[in-house]
């Protein structure tokens, strides 16, 4: 039977509960806000750090996650006597930590090639951020528990990430102004007008689906969206922020509309918070093929 250890880095917003549950191995981000560094959910949790990037009148920043960091966690594991690793990263076009994962698996077994015929390194692009590559590595985790061979898991991570799609919507404008995501003048602009985008998350793309007038708008607007395109009868996952009140609108519409609940809720943190704002709302989903050709992109790093 496979002994199988499962990574991923901290902006796949996975809970505490599932990490130390499915003895998940999250690598954390380190974030700089002036000169102080800190670790994401190490330093602090996700209500902390809202107060913080509230409080902090300049943009943080996150680094990448190393090659040497990840170096150290395969040999650990391999020195354990694990058979495979499955490792799933943040988008590769918004982070090099995906390119860096796969230098390490190649030094690896370089360096241990006694390791190659019993050792398996699984590398999978995340190509989105929060629970769009979080929700399928707890999955896999369950499916690990229950027998699954790695080989056939990393598949399904697979798939699920390359046909994820995530509309979700930022409640103000200021944090992509600050990051410079939006051009300051767009921003005021949109601001005054009471403009909110509905960003989708694909393809290791983020573009802006649409516009609506006002925050009531938002939640029937994603609503729209994602019944358009999720695969019907298929799992889905909400996301959020620092309000659990839109949260719970967003639970309400979809599982109206659908007619079954979200199998999770996913709230950000850091990565995607310097970027957004901590108060967003979405919905996370396995879609159809007919937007493969989504153009445009922005990166969250």
């Amino acid at each position: 039977m496979d002994r199988i250890k499962f990574i991923t880095d901290s902006a796949s917003d996975i809970s505490f509960e599932n990490e130390r549950k499915l003895d998940i191995l999250i690598m954390p981000f380190k974030v700089a806000m002036g000169d102080k560094s800190y670790t994401s959910r190490v330093d602090f949790d996700n209500e902390k750090f809202y107060k913080m990037i509230d409080e902090f009148d300049g943009i943080p920043a996150t680094s990448q996650i190393t090659a040497f960091e990840y170096s150290e966690a395969f040999k650990k594991y391999y020195d354990e006597g694990y058979t495979d690793i499955i490792n799933v990263t943040i988008n590769s076009k918004g982070s090099a930590t995906y390119n860096n994962a796969v230098l390490a698996a190649s030094e690896f077994f370089e360096e241990n090639p006694q390791a190659k015929d019993k050792f398996h390194i699984y590398n999978i692009d995340g190509r989105g951020y929060t629970g769009g590559y979080g929700y399928p590595v707890v999955q896999g985790a369950i499916k690990a528990l229950n027998g699954s061979p790695a080989d056939e898991i990393a598949a399904y991570i697979k798939d699920w990430v390359d046909n994820c799609i995530i509309f979700f919507a930022p409640y103000t404008l200021k944090y992509a102004r600050k990051s410079g995501r939006i051009p300051s003048a767009a921003a005021f602009a949109g601001e005054v007008m009471g403009l909110r985008p509905i960003m989708r998350i694909m393809d290791n793309q983020i573009t802006t689906e649409s516009k609506v007038r006002g925050d009531k708008a938002i939640v029937p607007k994603i609503l729209n969206l994602t019944v358009k395109e999720m695969i019907p009868k298929t799992p889905y996952c909400i996301v959020y922020g620092n309000d659990e009140t839109v949260r719970d609108e967003m639970i309400e519409a979809m599982t109206k509309e659908v007619g079954y609940p979200p199998e999770d809720s996913y709230q950000i943190g850091a990565a995607v918070t310097i970027n957004a704002g901590p108060k967003v709302v979405g919905v996370i989903f396995k879609g159809n093929d007919a937007r493969r050709d989504a153009g445009g992109s922005a990166a969250f790093d």
